[in-house]
């Protein structure tokens, strides 16, 4: 059933209010907070962590960092459909942002990682991605290398040194620094009712009206609050066969694959919006090339609603206004072993246990 036109009657009602109430109809948004730094974030850390997120040599061949599949120097992502690992091997998902990933209760689009420290192990040995033999490689190479050896001594103490654990802390230390406040619907929120266009505050009305928010509320436009749990959503949850088909939404099983349970058969972690209009292309597999034509998608396969083109763009403009600021990020000069390569043919290693 086309519902469009009952949600239009209430937006063509409510739009109005936004005038007198500019709140009114943002009860299920927040602002994003100015600061995601846990307990033991020390600079020491935070600036470990980011040579390591930058540091190709924590791949197999000496090519692939964290970077070049989540850039920092644009939307986090690297704007393919699916990423492109060593030897060019690409895998089957979509890169999501690492811009306010630290906003959500699982990592990965299957939720398979709870916490930040373990989905930064799962690439460095992934043969599409990284493609390390194990753990044991990672550390044997970083270990060569002096500078990293004082690095991790001076952020954990001369007592703990190079270990995978250290490493993976000090890489989310810097991920919880890469957050995007003071977007125009940040601004707004906070009572700047002139901080939104009047297409963008339609389309957050629309955003809401629509049902839009029962998926993607909170800060980062997720379901994401401090200390919830996990959640995943059926997707398409209404099959909607021109869809379905063009985008291939059957062939990945999603959550079901990393819990074993048939029940959590395409079943997704939620997304978040925020800084979207710099991450297409969209969903689990990068199949969608634009946002008004993802935003027509999720309306139908999702929330059973065929939007017209005027909702379509407002929607759109809403979007525009979550993108937020960018702290500026100066690229690290990395430590080197001097006079020798420590990039060594990755098959002749032999795993040890970590």
């Amino acid at each position: 059933m086309n519902t469009s036109r009952i949600f239009t009657a209430c937006h063509c009602v409510l739009a109005g209010a936004i005038l007198f109430s500019p709140l009114a109809i943002a009860q299920d948004l927040e602002p994003l907070p100015a600061s995601a730094a846990a307990d033991g974030d020390t600079p020491e850390k935070v600036e470990l962590g980011k040579k390591l997120f930058f540091d190709p040599r924590l791949s197999a061949t000496g090519t692939v960092s964290c970077n070049s599949c989540h850039n920092l120097m644009e939307g986090g992502d690297d704007s393919r459909a699916t990423s492109m690992g060593v030897n060019g091997l690409t895998g089957p998902r979509n890169a999501p942002t690492v811009w306010n990933s630290v906003f959500q209760a699982s990592q990965f689009w299957d939720g398979r990682a709870e916490t930040l420290e373990e989905q930064a192990k799962g690439p460095m040995v992934a043969d599409v991605e990284m493609g390390m033999v194990g753990h044991d490689q990672v550390i044997s190479r970083i270990k060569e290398i002096p500078g990293y050896v004082d690095e991790f001594a001076a952020a954990f103490g001369n007592g703990n040194g190079v270990t995978i654990e250290n490493a993976v802390k000090a890489i989310a230390a810097f991920e919880r620094t890469l957050i995007t406040p003071g977007s125009a619907l940040d601004r707004y929120l906070a009572g700047d009712t002139r901080a939104m266009s009047e297409a963008q505050a339609r389309g957050m009305e629309l955003f809401e009206s629509v049902g839009c928010v029962e998926c993607h509320s909170g800060p980062a436009l997720n379901g994401w609050h401090p200390a919830s749990d996990a959640e995943f959503v059926e997707f398409p949850r209404y099959n909607d066969l021109s869809y379905t088909s063009k985008y291939d939404l059957e062939t990945d099983r999603g959550r079901s694959k990393a819990s074993g349970d048939d029940g959590d058969d395409h079943h997704f972690k939620v997304p978040t919006l925020r800084n979207i209009t710099l991450t297409a292309p969209y969903l689990h597999n990068g199949q969608v090339p634009s946002l008004d034509e993802v935003c027509r998608l999720m309306a139908e396969t999702q929330i059973g609603v065929e939007l017209t083109d005027a909702e379509v763009a407002d929607l759109v403009a809403f979007m525009n206004a979550l993108q937020g600021e960018f702290p500026e990020i100066t690229l690290p000069r990395l430590p080197v072993r001097s006079g020798e390569t420590v990039i060594h043919d990755s098959k002749s290693f032999t795993v040890g246990n970590e």
